[in-house]
């Protein structure tokens, strides 16, 4: 929220200074960003008259004049077409600074002719783009400070500019005059009370307003009126000006008007050009396939159902976020529509994210506007049109009404001093409120409608205690707490991440802390790099995008290890990824890294180079000491980053739990990463809770029957997954059978088959096992696995 002093000063009589007003905003909670002061720059230059000036022996283009100063007469070479006898500038003398040109000025010569300063330009000072000529004031005394000068004739070039941040709980302070009120409470000056106008019609709009049922909700008041006969244009210079202070651009005088009712009252407005608009109005949800032109110059497909004012046409207008540009005012426009309406906060947040706009008054309407200033708020800014652009208003069309916002809480003068440990009397209390427009009756205190964030007894202390000033606290010793276990306060995902990051640590990885920003080169590497995630002010061109996976992260440590000489690494870290810029599109992962060998060289041959089944019994791990269930699929429906033939998903169904394998020889090149690396990341979140939550383990089920081992080969086709033959065998009798594992693997035999060799584990539970029972269950495994496989029993 950008603002200018005097612009404060309309709405605060005052005789604080800037640095006291920007010191009472932050300790208000209105932290100030930045202040920009035009007079610091100029407090140095003074007023000067030419006495004389004379062509130059040397130059065509220079003149050599005297000049009288407060310091006496100087010699000034200067090159402006209009320096010439009697006229008063501004001086800037030796070892001052002039921030147009960036210089230090000294004496020196030009031409051989010696130079005692400089007579300035409204470019060389930053007052404006004129440079050519110097600065030529029609009254001031020699020696009189310019800035002294300007405050008295052209204040706003002196205006100082406020720039603060305003909390999302804090819509009120989107209006000069809220900011100007909170400053008022603090004892800064007075508020200035807002004019009651009711401009009269003069004849019946020709313009009727309806909102549609479905919508009624989200549209609950709409107020507007046609004014004829307006005369449209470049605005007046005061509010040219106030708007160029806080970086608008003005457009012309209907539009500038709009917007200066924004940023002063935290009203938005519109203004239709009744030329344009076709029929009456209607509020209604937008139709599919709806498009709009809208005034920042870009086509927009509607959401189905997002609010849109139309015509007998079609959507003119996006409720609350942005007007259409075919019926927008030009300098042109002689008959206007103008619009006050109250929008709820939630409709236009969800149509605002979801067209991805941003535009001033979608900021200001998903905050919350006061919706009792709809209908003065429309009056006020007919009667500056009428000021400023002449015209005739018509009555006042309205639709719906104004939403009850009447709200009351007690006020417990005692509880301030439990709550934030202030001593505040109980007059002072009640005064503050009353100063910030809550209405006293009795012990209950009525919240004013402009204040929606105000909702309990908690907040009304919030507000005594920051008009009294947080910074009065003094430290007090904690109370001892009360014996016993105090309950859990970790989630069940940051339990989950504990143990996740803990099992990492256990099988011998090492944890890593990367940044959340990497570049986009790499994020183009592992499915990001969209403009969604894309950082808007980065803090290097290394850290330019929000990252889409954690193995960037990883690989790059790795890749800065082995160039120090580390080549045999374990790397994991757990942290969130981003899918998008929007919440909920991101989540948090953990991954783990292995390059090079498993152990060091030594006599006994154990050192080997480290591969897929380590990355995926690590993930299996992890996996494990997280909750997830025992039985699990594994598909090859893998990112682009992964080996295509030597990677796999851990998944239930579509739900993929954790992906493991080697690493992309292309992903390794682009990070210099050399030897083997192997890889697994686990979706922590994916992984489904218990439906049944418990603090206890369940009890210990165990046989005390003995357990059998059968061991079966088949020789299969070339193209069978192990894991389909695992899973076939598994299932031939999931009450007996206990587990299946693979033992060997031999390629090579007649047509180009294989061998696979699995033990199957049988646990009884209720009697030994006869040969018998073993046989059957056998010859269930050998046609489980026939029919899954189309493989045999190898002889």
């Amino acid at each position: 929220m950008k603002f200018t002093l005097s612009w404060l000063k309309e709405h605060l009589d005052t005789t604080a200074t800037l640095d006291e007003i920007t010191e009472a905003l932050t300790d208000l909670g209105l932290e100030v960003e930045e202040v920009r002061d035009p007079a610091a720059k100029l407090r140095t230059f003074t007023l000067a008259r030419v006495l004389h000036a004379q062509q130059h022996p040397d130059a065509d283009r220079l003149r050599v004049c005297r000049v009288l100063t407060d310091e006496g007469e100087k010699q000034i070479v200067c090159g402006a077409p209009n320096a010439r006898e009697g006229i008063t500038v501004v001086l800037a003398k030796p070892g001052d600074y002039v921030p147009g040109i960036d210089v230090t000025l000294g004496v020196g010569k030009i031409r051989g002719v010696e130079s005692q300063g400089m007579m300035a330009s409204e470019r060389e000072l930053e007052l404006s783009d004129e440079h050519d000529g110097i600065i030529e004031l029609p009254s001031g005394q020699v020696g009189q400070r310019f800035v002294d000068w300007l405050a008295e004739n052209a204040p706003e070039k002196v205006d100082p500019m406020i720039h603060i941040k305003i909390t999302p709980n804090r819509p009120d302070a989107l209006g000069v005059h809220g900011i100007a009120r909170d400053l008022a409470a603090r004892g800064l000056g007075v508020l200035k009370p807002v004019a009651d106008t009711a401009v009269p019609g003069r004849f019946a709009s020709p313009i009727l307003v309806t909102i549609d049922p479905a919508v009624a909700e989200k549209a609950p008041y709409f107020t507007g009126r046609v004014i004829r006969g307006v005369r449209n244009g470049p605005s007046p210079d005061w509010l040219q000006q106030r708007l160029k202070a806080i970086g608008l651009r003005p457009i012309n005088t209907l539009v500038d008007i709009t917007n200066l009712f924004t940023y002063d009252m935290n009203r938005p407005l519109h203004v239709f050009d009744m030329a344009k608009v076709s029929g009456n109005l209607h509020v209604r949800p937008a139709a599919a396939g709806e498009e709009i032109l809208a005034l920042d110059g870009k086509a927009y497909a509607l959401p189905e159902g997002a609010m849109v004012i139309a015509d007998d046409n079609g959507p003119e207008s996006i409720a609350g976020i942005m007007g259409g540009e075919v019926t927008g005012c030009s300098d042109d426009t002689t008959e206007v529509f103008l619009e006050s309406a109250y929008w709820d906060p939630i409709a236009i947040a969800a149509t605002g994210r979801a067209m991805k706009i941003n535009s001033d008054a979608r900021y200001r309407f998903e905050r919350g506007v006061d919706p009792a200033f709809t209908r003065p708020g429309l009056e006020l800014a007919t009667q500056m049109i009428l000021d400023l652009c002449g015209g005739e208003p018509s009555e006042v069309v309205e639709a719906g009404a104004v939403p009850d916002t009447a709200r009351a809480y007690r006020l417990d003068t005692a509880r301030t001093a439990s709550l934030v440990g202030l001593d505040i009397p109980a007059d002072v209390q009640r005064a503050t409120l009353t100063a910030l427009g809550f209405r006293m009756e009795g012990e209950m205190a009525h919240v004013p409608s402009w204040r929606p964030d105000v909702l309990g007894e908690a907040d009304l202390v919030e507000e005594i205690a920051r008009i009294a000033s947080l910074t009065k606290l003094q430290g007090q010793p904690l109370p001892r707490p009360r014996p016993g276990v105090p309950k859990p306060v970790l989630t069940p995902l940051q339990v989950r991440e504990k143990a996740a990051r803990r099992q990492a640590a256990a099988l011998g990885y090492n944890e890593c802390v990367t940044y959340s920003f990497i570049d986009k080169a790499s994020a183009d590497l592992f499915g990001g790099g969209a403009d969604a995630v894309r950082v808007e002010n980065p803090i290097s061109s290394e850290m330019t995008h929000l990252r889409p996976d954690l193995l960037p992260g990883l690989l790059a440590a790795a890749a800065r290890n082995q160039a120090r000489g580390f080549a045999d690494l374990a790397l994991f870290e757990l942290g969130p990824v981003f899918a998008g810029g929007e919440p909920g599109e991101q989540a948090t992962q953990i991954s783990g890294l292995m390059v090079g060998h498993t152990a060091p060289r030594d006599p006994f041959g154990s050192r080997r180079k480290v591969d897929l089944y380590d990355a995926k019994a690590d993930a299996e791990a992890v996996l494990a000491a997280i909750g997830a269930p025992a039985k699990v699929q594994v598909n090859r429906k893998l990112d682009p980053w992964w080996h295509p033939g030597r990677a796999g998903n851990i998944a239930l169904g579509p739900n993929v739990l954790a992906t493991f394998g080697e690493v992309h020889p292309r992903i390794l090149r682009a990070f210099d990463v050399k030897g083997a690396a192997v890889a697994f990341t686990v979706r922590i979140a994916s992984v489904p809770f218990p439906k049944a939550r418990t603090a206890t383990r369940p009890a210990l089920n165990i046989s005390e029957l003995q357990a059998v081992e059968r061991d079966f080969a088949f020789v299969v086709d070339p193209q069978v997954e192990a894991l389909t033959l695992v899973n076939a065998a598994a299932g031939a009798d999931k009450a007996l059978i206990d587990s299946v594992t693979v033992f060997d693997q031999f390629t090579g035999l007649e047509g180009g088959r294989k061998s696979i060799a699995i033990t199957a584990r049988l646990q009884p539970r209720d009697k030994t096992l006869t040969d018998a029972d073993i046989e059957a269950v056998s010859q269930k495994i050998i046609d489980k696995v026939q029919k899954a496989t189309g493989g045999t029993l190898r002889a």
